[in-house]
């Protein structure tokens, strides 16, 4: 598996990557390599990344820019959260997402 040619669809390189992220992402490797992901070391994943992004919030440093990826990326970790908690909970959050981002275009 070469792991620069899928981070590259995403527009990252390993070494954009924090000191957290690679550290999960090659937990994430060697957990594939041994056949080991579960939906808890998946959780335990999420977990991680989320409270990486909510330490990376508490800074004052960030311009505008940063701040909404920061935000986007830990809404997408929360509802990845709820996903894997709670499928129905995860799908009210979806359509109540929905509903207002069609609401915004009309």
């Amino acid at each position: 598996m070469n792991i620069d040619k899928i981070l590259e669809r995403f527009g990252l390189k390993y070494e954009d990557l924090n000191a957290v992220e690679k550290e999960t992402l090659n937990n994430w490797l060697n957990a594939l390599s041994q056949n080991n992901l579960t939906i808890e070391k998946i959780k335990e994943y999420i977990k991680a990344m989320k409270e990486s992004v909510e330490r990376e919030l508490t800074k004052t440093d960030h311009n505008t820019k940063q701040d909404i990826f920061l935000k986007a990326r830990l809404r997408n970790y929360i509802l990845l959260e709820d996903l894997l908690s709670s499928p129905e909970k995860a799908k009210k959050t979806i359509e109540t997402m929905l509903e207002v981002a069609k609401n915004r275009l009309l």
